[in-house]
């Protein structure tokens, strides 16, 4: 059986990822260091997913397993593995480096050259890359030839909407919208693609990735800074509002106008694409807290993310052109 190890046992790896990889009959181990859902995740091998959308149903996802993060049993998982991915937050990534970098000499110390593809599922454009380059920041230089012939890192671009669990007679249970979206760049994996139901290979990730960042996310995260100002709680309060409705979808038609000429997007089609996700924002299911949106405005307000593209004229999108 393909097993595979996910770090972050969060709403998200719960809820997207690991449900995807679970579904497709993967065997999971969650790597985390919340000991609670570590417990709860090695006693059951089992959690729910409510899913609500139009209808509102509740999946059981089987089949898993957990383990603490810190432990060294971990480097043992990561040396057999077929799969690494990964749902913790871009600064997380620098933290798990070393980890995968250790749990990889012991891989090739075993001799151990079975493909292997890593994949870090995070709001952070080639967040993978970025892994890699920490990852070999701690690798012995004698062990990077290995990793160059035997290790993919695929970078993917991920989309689903997964605000904090409102069922709180379960810590496993995790909420999640009906729609997802992860998109890998085939041209990185080692070996055969994966056959994950819900993985979407590409040759053309960063058309998704920028389309997704700077349509999905510039509309949510400018739905949650007006929807503080005017004093709202959740993004579907926010969204509901007319002139905030209207400010946020001016705001991707913006976007969306660089993305149509960079990347040949139907136009049509790209303002279909709009709607759906304000109306994914209106979602009455999804209890998604402003302030949950909202934060780590350091990051999230950067040369590179969401409402700034240093590589784009920012005031006359209708006409810009890459400038760097």
């Amino acid at each position: 059986m393909t097993t595979a190890i996910h770090f972050g046992a969060g709403n998200i790896g719960r809820g997207f990822i690991g449900k995807l990889l679970a579904d497709s009959g993967i065997e999971v181990t969650f790597a985390d260091v919340n000991q609670q859902l570590i417990s709860e995740l090695q006693n059951r091998h089992s959690y729910p997913v409510h899913i609500v959308g139009s209808e509102v149903r509740t999946d059981i996802v089987t089949g898993v397993d957990a383990i603490d993060s810190t432990r060294p049993e971990l480097l043992e998982l990561i040396a057999g593995t077929d799969l690494i991915t990964t749902a913790v937050g871009p600064t997380v990534l620098t933290l798990i480096a070393k980890t995968l970098a250790t749990g990889l000499q012991q891989r090739f110390e075993q001799g151990n050259q079975q493909p292997l593809n890593i994949i870090a599922c995070e709001n952070q454009v080639r967040g993978t890359s970025f892994l890699k380059a920490e990852v070999l920041k701690h690798l012995p230089a004698q062990y990077q030839t290995e990793l160059e012939r035997h290790v993919g890192f695929v970078d993917s671009a991920v989309d689903r909407i997964v605000p904090p669990s409102t069922d709180t007679s379960d810590p496993l249970a995790v909420t999640v919208e009906t729609f997802s979206e992860w998109i890998v760049d085939q041209t990185q994996f080692k070996g055969e693609l994966p056959d994950i139901a819900g993985m979407e290979p590409t040759d053309n990730l960063m058309a998704f990735v920028e389309r997704k960042l700077f349509t999905l996310n510039t509309g949510h995260i400018i739905t949650a800074y007006l929807g503080a100002l005017a004093g709202y709680r959740t993004i579907g309060e926010a969204i509901a509002d007319p002139d905030i409705r209207t400010q946020v979808k001016a705001a991707m038609q913006e976007s969306g106008a660089v993305l149509v000429k960079r990347y040949g997007f139907d136009q049509e089609q790209h303002q279909a694409y709009i709607e759906k996700i304000l109306g994914r924002f209106a979602n009455p299911h999804l209890v998604d807290e402003i302030d949950r949106v909202g934060r780590q405005p350091i990051r999230k307000l950067g040369a590179n993310d969401r409402l700034i593209n240093r590589c784009w004229v920012p005031w006359n999108m209708a006409s810009a052109t890459k400038i760097c």
